[in-house]
């Protein structure tokens, strides 16, 4: 399939411009602070986005959304319970879509942004 380590499919690497740095195990060509991002929402050509500005320790409220595939719970619970014990204090909000073959409902897109300060968001099979 070629695919890498690192998430990066060889033509999409080539597409985008992208070069392999082995002394680094890591695609070149990439700054900590620009990365390429996919979106999984039919983008037809990924782009090149700035990551958000990141503290050095997390400070919440912190919000675990669920994108309700299937066992996305029994992740954010032991993710939920990882933080309670590197984060002791911090509010934890759990968070769910109600479906995860569409975008989240303005109403919940809302209660997140007024809620969390941080937000993980889960999915798995």
């Amino acid at each position: 399939m070629g695919g890498r380590k690192d998430g990066v499919r060889r033509s999409d690497a080539r597409d985008l411009g992208l070069r392999r740095d082995r002394s680094r195990g890591r695609v070149g060509g990439v700054s900590d602070s620009d990365r390429v991002i996919l979106d999984p929402t039919a983008e037809r050509r990924p782009l090149r986005r700035r990551l958000a500005a990141r503290g050095s320790r997390l400070r919440g409220p912190i919000g675990l959304i669920d994108i309700s595939k299937a066992r996305g719970d029994v992740f954010l619970e032991e993710l939920e319970a990882l933080l309670g014990q590197r984060a002791p204090g911090e509010e934890i909000i759990r968070l769910r879509k109600p479906t995860f073959t569409k975008p989240a409902p303005p109403s919940l897109r809302e209660e997140i942004a007024q809620r969390c300060r941080v937000v993980i968001q889960a999915l798995a099979d």
